[in-house]
């Protein structure tokens, strides 16, 4: 019996299955995980970035003219994927679209309200034009128009028209000897930029639009008839404004909270 490279721990939540999670996502965490970039220059990078990004906050905020530059943002950011951000990272970030894409499209199909999100992209190039500004304006949009809280259906009465599975072969990376940084590490580097070329406003509701992962949790737990799903999210309280601090934490336990999700809508569409 071959030994595995990973740790009794990383066995363990390997098999874990407590909580809905595709393989996919697991087999990517881990290989991520395992990247020695997380674990040397991460803290590093983590600790001068953080002090960096309150020092743009507060400059920001001070009452000076108000700039943005989205497209700048967009294409740097696709550029430093390209070149620089290993392929498990990449995949995990565009599966992360594909997963709130469909939570999203979800909610709103079962809450009576046009479910409109098209934001699927397979490629880093597809993100230059399936923005990450555009991906939070889409979700508060969506909270906009839903009129109601959601009403209990049963499994024959849900609806899936707008609903895509992810499916990994029609992702396309390629792959590249200088993509190094872990997830983490990437968005480390990501955070400052993001609060720079952004207005304040902006980058206020980029960074609390995480915490409505309780509200969707809170909403999709009543159409499916399971509201215990509200212990998947961990940034709650979307009344509650915050700042930067602890970022990095907040926006991962997001990408977890919309890959449990879509793992666990995944699992009811396909049983029905």
């Amino acid at each position: 019996m071959s030994k595995s490279k990973f740790s009794p721990y990383l066995q363990a939540i390997s098999k874990d299955s407590s909580l809905p999670l595709e393989q996919a996502a697991v087999k990517l965490w881990l290989k991520d995980l395992d990247n020695p970039f997380r674990w040397t220059i991460r803290p590093l990078l983590q600790f001068v970035f953080a002090i960096l990004l309150h020092i743009v906050w507060f400059l920001k905020r001070l009452p000076l003219p108000q700039f943005s530059a989205h497209d700048f943002l967009q294409k740097t950011i696709c550029w430093f994927c390209t070149h620089f951000v290993s392929p498990e990272a990449n995949l995990l970030i565009l599966r992360h679209f594909s997963t709130e894409s469909n939570i999203l499209n979800f909610m709103a199909e079962n809450s009576n309200q046009h479910a409109r999100l098209e934001l699927y992209p397979k490629s880093i190039n597809d993100m230059l034009k399936d923005s990450f500004v555009k991906h939070d304006q889409e979700l508060f949009d969506c909270f906009i128009h839903l009129e109601n809280n959601g009403q209990p259906l049963t499994p024959e009465q849900l609806k899936w028209q707008a609903w895509r599975t992810i499916d990994m072969d029609q992702f396309d990376i390629n792959k590249r000897k200088t993509q190094v940084f872990d997830f983490e590490t990437s968005h480390a580097l990501f955070m400052c930029l993001f609060c720079l070329l952004l207005t304040k406003e902006e980058y206020r509701d980029a960074i609390n639009g995480f915490n409505l992962d309780q509200s969707i949790a809170i909403r999709i737990g009543k159409i499916i008839g399971e509201p215990e799903i509200v212990e998947y999210a961990y940034n709650k309280y979307p009344q509650y404004l915050v700042g930067p601090w602890n970022l990095g934490q907040r926006f991962l336990m997001h990408g977890f909270f919309t890959e449990y999700l879509y793992a666990k809508l995944e699992t009811i569409r396909t049983e029905t």
